[in-house]
């Protein structure tokens, strides 16, 4: 690689970049395009932004807005950080555990078609387990939170679900509450074959119903003994549930889940350089089948942009969503009795707010202390540029 022709990485640089080689670029949808397009133009006065000026020596300072999407990197620090802080009252002071169900990759064709049932179903097959077990062990309603990720170190498809699950549950006729011991929630190995069953039999229901699509190389999945075929195959591979080791408390629970609820396919700090004249791209990754061991990737840029497509969300679907206690309707009511019964009267449940990350940012807000890196003084606003009021044509003509 040659050095002079080396910039420094960033998911905006690597996107124009790909658009440079358009033979590179991949096959993707409308919407795809226009999460790239935003990623691309975040923090750019194509954006708008905010104009400061120091009263004093006069120096101007212009602070461009953000894009504010959920797939950019550079936006979701500012986003768990606001989310966290509607959280906080709704931790338990008891242990929490942390579990993931992950799909076999044999379906992952079929994922990429189906995103929105199929990943639906996936909270569904998830949750149910865990709430069926809660009411087996605990005789009462656990909470869970369900992360959705899609993604695998070298940014391949990889479905899986992180869940935080609390160690007990509410036995509401007792009012009382029923805590796990030790270090043990729930046997995976029976959580896995249990998933299992739910999501293969959820996955037929939608089959029956034709809910599902077949396109270009899936098309022979709509003859059924094709299809069930497919089924067959994916039943006898081992699907895994694994289950982390559980949080020391109430405040490491929300240092994680601040951090890893809002998390992007890739975060800035993973890469590590572009080549624009090449058109080649190069990312830290931990491969996994060598314990882990730090590696580095180079891809294409059209590949790489490929790859990060297979992550962007259908439109307003929720990847957080909370469960059992957790559950929207009644939660407040119900996590304050509960707290009642946990929290003796005169004491506070401590909680400490995670850290937000380093990229986090607010739309329009000074940088630094707002102090004039001239001299010092205080920088005022004195106009805002507002953002484009219409929509904005994709990057290329996805036809």
């Amino acid at each position: 690689m040659a050095a002079s022709a080396v910039q420094a990485p960033s998911l905006a640089a690597v996107i124009t970049a790909a658009l440079a080689h358009p033979h590179t670029l991949p096959s993707l949808s409308p919407e795809q395009w226009r999460v790239l397009h935003a990623l691309r133009m975040c923090r750019t006065p194509a954006l708008g932004g905010h104009e400061y000026q120091c009263p004093r020596c006069g120096y101007e300072h212009f602070v461009p807005h953000s894009c504010g999407n959920r797939h950019c990197p550079l936006c979701q620090g500012g986003a768990a950080e606001r989310w966290l802080q509607g959280q906080q009252a709704l931790l338990l002071p008891v242990p929490y555990f942390h579990l993931v169900f992950t799909l076999p990759h044999g379906l992952n064709p079929l994922i990429r078609q189906n995103r929105r049932a199929l990943y639906t179903l996936l909270f569904d097959a998830a949750s149910q387990t865990l709430l069926t077990f809660g009411r087996n062990r605990f005789g009462g309603l656990i909470g869970l939170t369900a992360v959705l990720h899609t993604w695998g170190q070298t940014l391949i498809d990889h479905y899986h679900l992180h869940c935080v699950v609390t160690g007990g549950g509410w036995d509401r006729d007792r009012e009382r509450w029923v805590g796990a011991s030790g270090r043990y929630l729930f046997p995976v190995k029976a959580l896995a074959l249990v998933f299992q069953g739910k999501y293969l039999a959820g996955l037929q229901r939608l089959y029956a119903r034709g809910k599902l699509e077949f396109h270009g190389q899936l098309a022979p999945l709509r003859d059924v003994a094709t299809f069930q075929e497919l089924v067959r195959t994916v039943s006898g591979k081992r699907w895994v549930v694994y289950a982390k080791r559980p949080f020391a408390g109430p405040d490491q629970v929300l240092r994680y889940v601040g951090r890893y609820t809002h998390r992007v396919a890739i975060s800035p700090r993973r890469l590590l350089a572009l080549d624009a004249e090449a058109g080649t791209v190069d990312f830290a990754y931990r491969d996994n089948r060598e314990a882990g061991r730090a590696k580095t990737m180079r891809l294409e840029v059209g590949e790489f942009l490929r790859r990060f497509g297979l992550h962007t969300l259908p439109e307003r679907f929720a990847k957080i969503r909370h469960y059992g206690l957790l559950a929207n309707r009644g939660r407040q009511q119900r996590m304050a009795r509960i707290r009642a019964v946990l929290v003796p009267p005169g004491t506070v449940a401590p909680v400490v707010a995670a850290e937000p990350e380093p990229d986090a940012g607010k739309d329009g807000g000074q940088e630094g202390d707002g102090r004039c890196p001239h001299c010092g003084g205080a920088l005022v606003l004195v106009a805002v540029l507002p953002r484009p009021r219409r929509r904005v044509r994709p990057l290329i003509d996805s036809s």
